[in-house]
């Protein structure tokens, strides 16, 4: 299938917004499962406390993305990262001098601004306010780095908190943000808010004459002029009404599995019979998987349309889920690695996808709201899952698998308009 060839120059980019994001996403959604514990030891508070703030930090993340989405369609993605960068110094501020549970969730509010304006969403509309619909290549190109926050961060976060306690741990990825974060997201490019409208294989926008026209009742129409054999192609119809709620709960169901899957792996090998150790070990296995998976999409997937890398994407955890609940221990493995492969995808279907149905004209406040619902349900879904999980223990997954399977279900049957 014809796809618009990847801009030139973009490596510089890319390199420098996939540093950022690994250091953004280990700095923040990965940092309690290192130093919940030692944090709620020292403030005399529950385990479960630190969760909750993480959980009230997605969902402010949430509630701020389109905001953010609707700046970086406006002034581009570089001054929105830059100050995600001094929120997330501020937050890790804040939370090391935290005395107690108040300063504690002021620490996390603000971490969820600055995560609302520096994670995936704003990175992607970075990109395709940079590149337009070139930027699929991009995106993937940054998801591929930022993979490893996982295997990066919980080592460091680990380290830093055995040597300097971790009030220490959460100072030195403030002064990695300093000295890091700040100057990778200042190398983005600026571009006019005018070029953003309008990428590679993206129809040019109207001009301002012709917007006010068809904005104002007032503004008598143009008498229209007759076509001739070299006027250009009439642009295609927009997208039916329906798509961006669709892609939104496509988004929900698939962030759910997600999201409860990243957060209990271990906990859910161990009630399906897999031995603590072993149960680890096997969890550590889906990073590698997850890099496996965009590396397959950026060698071979880029060439057909992103509703197939979906498919793929929502594939996996229910092909997983049935192996594990029909094979029991000895399927640990194989679901670890079948699900890290889907969840790989996801991540990258998640911004691709929307620029596939809508274009890149808008995509940031668009792709906001179409995350927003998603986002919510992944603060949520821990928890959730957490009571299913201690419920009804390894038979948990029926509750993910079915989420994906609907979700598959649902991209079986959807089309991409003609662009």
């Amino acid at each position: 299938m014809n796809k618009p060839p990847p801009p030139a120059g973009t490596r510089p980019v890319v390199l420098a917004l996939g540093l950022a994001q690994t250091l953004a996403w280990a700095s923040s959604f990965y940092l309690p499962a290192m130093l919940a514990a030692p944090m709620a030891q020292d403030l005399g508070l529950a385990r479960s406390t630190v969760f909750a703030c993480l959980a009230m930090a997605l969902t402010v993340s949430a509630l701020v993305s389109p905001w953010a989405g609707r700046l970086v369609d406006r002034h581009g993605g570089r001054p929105v990262l830059l100050v995600s960068s001094a929120l997330f110094v501020l937050g890790l501020l804040l939370l090391a001098a935290a005395p107690g549970v108040l300063v504690l969730t002021l620490a996390w509010l603000v971490l969820g601004l600055a995560m609302g304006c520096g994670l995936y969403d704003t990175a992607f509309a970075a990109l395709v306010h940079l590149y337009g619909r070139g930027a699929r290549q991009s995106i993937t190109g940054i998801t591929l780095l930022a993979g490893f926050a996982s295997t990066v961060g919980w080592p460091l976060s680990a380290l830093m908190e055995t040597h300097w306690g971790w009030r220490g741990a959460c100072l030195g990825w403030a002064a990695l943000h300093v000295v890091l974060g700040w100057p990778l997201n200042a190398r983005l490019p600026r571009r006019s808010a005018t070029a953003a409208t309008h990428g590679p294989g993206d129809p040019v926008a109207a001009p301002p004459a012709t917007l006010a026209q068809q904005v104002s009742p007032a503004a008598p129409a143009a008498p229209a002029a007759p076509k001739t054999p070299s006027d250009p192609p009439a642009p295609a119809a927009l997208p039916p009404r329906f798509m961006a709620p669709l892609l939104a709960l496509l988004f929900s169901l698939m962030g759910f599995v997600s999201t409860a899957i990243a957060t209990h792996l271990p906990a859910l090998l161990q009630a399906g019979g897999v031995p603590l150790a072993a149960a680890v070990g096997v969890a550590a296995l889906a990073g590698p998987a997850q890099v496996a998976s965009r590396l397959f999409e950026l060698g071979v997937l880029q060439r057909f349309s992103p509703l197939w890398s979906a498919r793929l994407a929502t594939l996996g955890h229910p092909l997983a889920a049935a192996l594990l609940l029909a094979l029991g221990p000895l399927a640990a493995v194989p679901f670890v690695i079948v699900h890290g492969l889907g969840n790989g995808l996801l991540t990258i279907v998640r911004g691709t996808l929307p620029l596939a149905v809508f274009g890149a004209s808008g995509y940031g406040a668009r792709q906001g709201w179409i995350a927003l619902p998603g986002r919510i349900v992944g603060a949520l879904s821990p928890w959730l899952f957490g009571l299913a999980l201690e419920r009804w223990g390894v038979g948990a997954l029926a509750w993910t698998a079915a989420a994906g399977t609907l979700a598959l279900a649902t991209l079986m049957l959807l089309r991409l308009p003609p662009h």
